[in-house]
């Protein structure tokens, strides 16, 4: 992939990808990673929170 091309697909996004992690609360940070929720509910997480206990997903505020 040419360097010129990466994040690119951010610039289209709205806030540039970027918003309040619903999990981890942390502000002004790329939400670019899809979780579930037990009731079905899709959430945009964090990268720190990708890899979260789902009991901690499920807590989440969206």
């Amino acid at each position: 992939m040419a360097k010129t091309k990466r994040g690119r697909v951010l610039w289209s996004l709205p806030s540039r990808g970027r918003g309040t992690c619903p999990v981890c609360g942390t502000r002004r940070i790329k939400l670019l990673y899809p979780r579930t929720k037990s009731d079905g509910t899709a959430l945009k997480v964090c990268k720190r929170c990708q890899g979260s206990e789902q009991a901690r997903v499920d807590s989440a505020v969206v």
